[in-house]
């Protein structure tokens, strides 16, 4: 008569009669295994991020925007940089930004204002940490269709403090108007810098697609 067998979480088959403290013991590598994997996924972080900024910033080249001006002149699918104010005393910060849509009559909201988004934030890998609606990431580096990944009536709007937000948020929504859509870039020294934040490993540079809905 055949040994009856079970399976176990990985997918081995097991006798029936495993002893209890080899299982235990299993359990515990397994564990261990899936830690280091995770742990892997951040290996040369703050390297990666800063060669994928680099990357980012070799497309912009020359195309700083500092005015209101200068930003409605922007083509949508250029991109451009724009200083931010982050609290560091390394070179010059910026935000590198992609226009999906543009719209020259649109409201451009101030410092001191709230407004009403949709956007889709994820790290380098692709991988989503917050947002409220699906949007492009961090590895879509095809042409951007305004009408792709765009918010649903299923999906509702979040508000925030215009100061409120990390740098390269708030440099940038200075120079938004209602109704355009963009794609943000922003270095770690204008996100959550070399600690990080939650789920947000220090060093992470920030790949948002943020569509500015209202000034409130």
């Amino acid at each position: 008569m055949r040994r009856r067998t079970k399976e176990n979480v990985s997918g081995h088959r097991l006798p029936l009669f495993f002893p209890l403290s080899l299982c235990v013991a299993l359990c515990i590598v397994l564990a261990a295994c899936e830690e280091v994997e995770e742990a892997g996924a951040y290996d040369n972080w703050q390297a990666r991020n800063e060669a994928y900024i680099d990357s980012i910033a070799s497309l912009v080249g020359t195309r700083y925007v500092a005015t209101e001006e200068a930003a409605l002149q922007v083509p949508v699918g250029a991109m451009f940089a724009i200083r931010t104010e982050a609290s560091t005393s390394a070179k010059e910060q910026y935000v590198y930004c992609k226009k999906i849509t543009a719209n020259a009559a649109g409201q451009r909201p101030l410092y001191t204002e709230a407004v009403s988004v949709f956007y889709c934030g994820t790290l380098i890998t692709g991988d989503g940490f917050d947002g409220n609606f699906e949007g492009y990431s961090a590895t879509d580096s095809q042409e951007l269709d305004a009408a792709d990944k765009a918010p649903t009536e299923f999906d509702s709007p979040s508000t925030f403090e215009v100061s409120g937000v990390v740098a390269g948020w708030t440099a940038a929504l200075q120079l938004m108007r209602t109704g355009e859509r963009w794609m943000l870039y922003i270095p770690y020294p204008s996100a959550y810098g070399t600690g990080g934040s939650g789920s947000i490993p220090g060093y992470s540079t920030l790949v948002f697609d943020l569509q500015l809905e209202e000034v409130l």
